[in-house]
């Protein structure tokens, strides 16, 4: 149980770099990207193929990042320059990114179990220095030891490394650069009113986006130990549930609070993912549905909450009137 926890909140953590670049696309430009889909799958196959081939992993990582980036702009020339519909070009995109993906691959999965990752890198830096015994020792002295993850090198640098994306993405997005992209996404031709050129925020928005997931997938391959050409399947889906899921339980004011709670709406989905593959009667095959229940709960809840609280406050209203 706890040992699946904390499976989850690693995985969260990986997802969430994912969720960003959705809240980007679907909330920022209000652009429904199926891209995804594809672009999650580049990061990964780029990545694998230039470690089984020698790369640096560090290098491997920021070139399946690199090809995201690419991918998304694509996407946001086929709807700005060919004036395609939002989501017809991210499908077209997703399409060819299957192929494209398979043949960079050059086969439906690679292992990288034998391999040199980032991950197995990090262990190394992780033993040399000696961490795993200095973030033992609270759950020791408090006798709490079984309690505490297997090993803290994946989940500690998974943190850091999420928190140096957010603080980036929250700089970024408070840039003049930024600003303009996001009011580009609320009202183009207000936009356009100043001058500013709406197409190219849109493409290197599109870019920046994809860049995540792709960063996320390339991540995601190496924690898991190989890729496969199907992995990005329904990978809209849950990053939509992060966001949303985020909004909900941590609220959306501010862009810094907004890009914490699609991080902590990750992890949230992840653990109840999690959770739900522990009820004896639902299987592996079963999360797809479990995940559109999730996104149709998240979506509805805050609606009907919303009417109940309305009915509420215009029945108090009326019955004080009628009082007085």
């Amino acid at each position: 149980m706890i040992t699946s926890i904390y499976g989850a909140i690693e995985s969260g953590l990986i997802y969430a770099i994912m969720a960003l670049g959705v809240y980007i696309s679907f909330r920022l430009l209000d652009f429904p990207d199926l891209t995804v889909d594809g672009s999650f799958v580049t990061g990964g196959a780029v990545t694998s193929v230039m470690i089984v081939n020698g790369t640096d992993p560090f290098t491997a990582t920021i070139a399946g990042a690199i090809a995201g980036f690419f991918a998304g702009c694509i996407t946001g020339l086929l709807h700005t320059k060919g004036n395609i519909n939002p989501l017809l070009a991210g499908i077209l995109m997703m399409i060819a990114l299957y192929s494209i993906n398979l043949r960079i691959m050059g086969q439906p999965n690679i292992p990288l179990l034998n391999e040199h990752t980032l991950f197995t890198t990090l262990s190394g830096w992780w033993e040399a220095l000696n961490l795993e015994a200095i973030f033992m020792a609270p759950f020791h002295w408090l006798g709490i030891a079984d309690f505490a993850p297997r090993s803290f090198y994946a989940l500690m640098s998974l943190l850091v490394l999420i928190i140096i994306v957010k603080k980036l993405m929250d700089f970024f997005l408070r840039t003049e650069a930024g600003t303009t992209l996001r009011a580009t996404g609320d009202n183009q031709k207000m936009v356009r009113s100043f001058s500013a050129n709406t197409s190219l925020y849109i493409i290197v928005g599109m870019g920046v986006s994809n860049m995540l997931v792709a960063f996320s997938g390339a991540m995601v391959v190496q924690h898991s130990g190989f890729a496969d050409i199907n992995l990005g399947v329904g990978m809209i889906i849950i990053g939509l549930a992060s966001v949303i899921i985020g909004e909900v339980l941590f609220g959306k004011d501010k862009i810094v609070r907004m890009t914490l709670a699609v991080i902590l709406g990750a992890i949230v989905y992840r653990i109840i993912y999690s959770m739900a593959l522990r009820i004896d009667f639902l299987e592996a095959s079963d999360m797809k549905l479990i995940t559109a229940l999730i996104v149709v709960v998240a979506l509805v809840f805050p609606h009907w909450l919303g009417q109940t609280n309305a009915k509420n406050q215009y029945k108090k209203s009326k019955a004080k009137a009628a009082s007085g």
